[in-house]
């Protein structure tokens, strides 16, 4: 089982939607948090330890994440999808589907 980590700003919409299309998964574990100072669950090192897999919305996610803490040599994949979706939004789960084919 691989662990998998998404994360966006203030973990409500974009990070949130990704972990529930791994709810009940039967190879993958995944969880989700923010970047932001006001998300929900905020990054932390412990997070990305856990994680075999960060997949980040945003290059500046990446960055932030580089700036702020121990990026394991793990791959650390970008998606560039930007702040425009509300949680669970189809159009949202499709982008998501067609990045995360090969973990689906």
């Amino acid at each position: 089982m691989s662990n998998l980590l998404f994360i966006c700003s203030k973990n409500q919409w974009r990070s949130p939607t990704a972990e529930l299309l791994f709810r009940n998964h039967s190879v993958h574990q995944a969880r989700s948090a923010g970047t932001s100072e006001q998300a929900r669950i905020k990054i932390n090192q412990k997070l990305l330890d856990w994680a075999d897999v960060v997949f980040v919305m945003e290059r500046r996610h990446r960055d932030i994440l580089k700036q702020r803490f121990t990026v394991p040599s793990k791959k650390l994949i970008v998606f560039d999808i930007e702040d425009n979706y509300q949680f669970n939004d189809p159009e949202l789960v499709a982008m998501l589907k067609e990045a995360l084919e090969g973990y689906l």
